[in-house]
């Protein structure tokens, strides 16, 4: 291994043969230890050579090739700023946890690339103490929602509270509810999709059902139903990313299937958002200190509330 003259590295490793046929980024993911993101980027720019050449991403190596890869430079992770974030409400704190209702447009923790409000920075300026567990820029983050994602977030403020919660949501003690807005009428009315999900086979900046992917459930009941959308109460069962969007797709597959969020262009347009119909309802776990169970409930805010309105007229 040696060092290049940006400061990464480049690194030879034979393809072995349990890769054999799979898919160059998804190998130079399991060889080098990167995320299929990262590996994807690296392939498009030259920096993964299979026995010298250059190759597309859905190149399928063979045990025995050389891969060469040339590694950036590490990156140091971003910080956790104290920021004031409007709109971000405490619901309840003791010790051990502090729970929020996070508005639209906030991320959950600091991230590459990412320069918005944060969860976490909003949590700092205020004044809490949060869990030194985790990785420096998302201590005490036991979940996470996405930015275009509202609702109730649980974030730990002790050790111990850390550990139990990460432990809770592992093993899928923790119930957590979504609402959703849905074109069309799903049918049946309530039901279950039991569908793996992993990145997607041709682009890597998306996730997909597929055969080979991460186990992931969701239950669903229609808790109101409209001309031409629905109302969804979503349970998700397993922690896959992200659940709802990809059970629910942009588009109806040919023959039935699923239906799509309010995070297409259409409906959002018919309903006057800028993101998705989509709100963390509802969390419910164990007190990590205590033990009892402990409910959360955020109501909508005032876009989803307003869209429900012109749903409904």
């Amino acid at each position: 291994m040696t060092s290049t003259a940006t400061g990464g590295d480049h690194r030879s490793l034979p393809v072995p043969d349990g890769l054999d046929g799979m898919r160059l980024d998804q190998a130079v993911s399991r060889l080098f230890g990167l995320s299929r993101t990262a590996a994807a980027a690296l392939v498009d720019a030259g920096d993964a050579l299979v026995d010298g050449a250059a190759r597309q991403n859905s190149h399928k190596v063979r045990a025995g090739s050389w891969l060469e890869v040339t590694l950036p430079a590490p990156v140091a992770p971003p910080t956790v700023v104290p920021q004031a974030v409007p709109g971000l409400t405490v619901v309840y704190a003791d010790d051990d946890i502090v729970v929020v209702d996070k508005p639209v447009g906030v991320a959950a923790h600091p991230s590459p690339g990412w320069t918005g409000p944060t969860v976490i920075g909003g949590l700092a300026a205020i004044g809490h103490r949060i869990s030194t567990s985790g990785a420096a820029e998302r201590q005490g983050v036991v979940h996470r929602l996405d930015v275009g994602t509202t609702g109730i977030m649980a974030v730990a403020k002790s050790e111990q509270a850390y550990t139990a919660l990460k432990r809770a949501f592992k093993y899928r003690e923790v119930e957590k509810r979504y609402h959703a807005v849905v074109q069309g009428h799903p049918d049946p009315s309530r039901g279950t999709i039991d569908a793996p999900i992993d990145r997607h086979p041709h682009h890597d900046y998306r996730w997909a059902v597929v055969s080979d992917g991460k186990p992931s459930v969701t239950h669903y009941d229609t808790i109101e139903a409209f001309p031409a959308a629905s109302l969804l109460d979503v349970r998700l069962e397993t922690g896959r990313t992200p659940p709802i969007r990809v059970h629910c797709p942009p588009r109806r597959p040919p023959g039935g299937g699923h239906h799509p969020t309010g995070a297409d262009p259409t409906l959002s347009a018919r309903l006057e958002l800028r993101r998705q119909w989509l709100h963390a309802r509802s969390l419910t776990f164990a007190h990590p200190r205590t033990g009892d169970d402990v409910t959360f409930v955020s109501e909508y805010p005032d876009d989803l509330a307003r869209a429900l309105t012109i749903l409904r007229d």
